[in-house]
């Protein structure tokens, strides 16, 4: 299974999918906070549907999450560290050109990979929204960083009294993921603006209509030079396999 350092120690693990006949670059997905690369992007069918297309995949397991190293040190996270984690296995595989889709906290990433980094063909980030802008991250308004420690921390699922808290544990619970190292990168949240306006690569927004941690998704294509906005159905779970979320990807890294 390929895996490398990074450049503090932490090993981070991918998978790679080989494409078949496309003249066009790999496409790397990031997923969201709990998830990892499999259940965000292969059982979601997006894995699939691309190296359908021809597309050479790579799909990165974060730091604390899937099969990557798991410490339990706040100091080692962060979407900002995650950035540079995607920045060094672009590195590694000599991607001289590469599409970049980031769902979640995946998208965060991603967002901060694409302000710095002039190898991006075509960005693509769902499952966000407003809270970029107005936060520098992730929607810590919709779930709040006490209540997800409380779902962190409880030893039984049924003493959690918020809902949305309740959810987050439950998909944890259902992965298998360490409680944490994931709470290790809840209190590593990034909260600083991003430069959204030194995005080069054209930008797809994709949120679901019923997604309430992408909320006002318009507020953040319009921060970003040039890009577009495209709703789907489903929420902030669902979104991302719908088949409409999957054409619209697609066809925006086809072009």
């Amino acid at each position: 299974m390929p895996a490398f350092q990074a450049t503090d120690g932490v090993e981070i693990f991918y998978q790679d999918w080989a494409g078949s006949s496309s003249d066009l670059p790999p496409v790397l997905l990031h997923h969201g906070f709990i998830a990892n690369g499999t259940t965000n992007w292969v059982l979601t069918g997006v894995v699939d549907a691309l190296n359908a297309a021809g597309r050479r995949v790579v799909a990165i397991d974060a730091r604390g999450h899937g099969r990557s190293g798991r410490p339990h040190d706040p100091a080692f996270y962060g979407e900002a560290r995650m950035a540079e984690d995607v920045v060094s296995l672009i590195d590694l595989l000599r991607l001289s050109s590469v599409d970049l889709v980031g769902y979640s906290m995946g998208a965060v990433v991603s967002l901060l990979v694409a302000a710095r980094e002039s190898r991006l063909r075509r960005l693509v980030v769902g499952g966000v929204g407003a809270a970029v802008v107005e936060l520098g991250g992730v929607d810590t308004r919709v779930i709040g960083p006490g209540p997800l420690r409380e779902a962190l921390d409880a030893e039984d699922p049924a003493t959690i009294t918020d809902v949305a808290a309740a959810g987050f544990r439950a998909f944890i619970d259902a992965v298998g993921g360490d409680r944490v190292a994931l709470g290790a990168q809840a209190q590593r949240m990034h909260a600083e603006p991003i430069p959204l306006d030194a995005i080069a690569a054209p930008t797809l927004v994709l949120a679901g209509r019923d997604d309430v941690l992408a909320g006002r998704p318009e507020v953040l294509a319009k921060a970003i030079p040039g890009a577009q906005l495209s709703i789907v159905d489903g929420d902030h779970l669902g979104a991302v396999r719908e088949p409409t979320f999957i054409a619209e990807l697609l066809e925006f890294l086809g072009e």
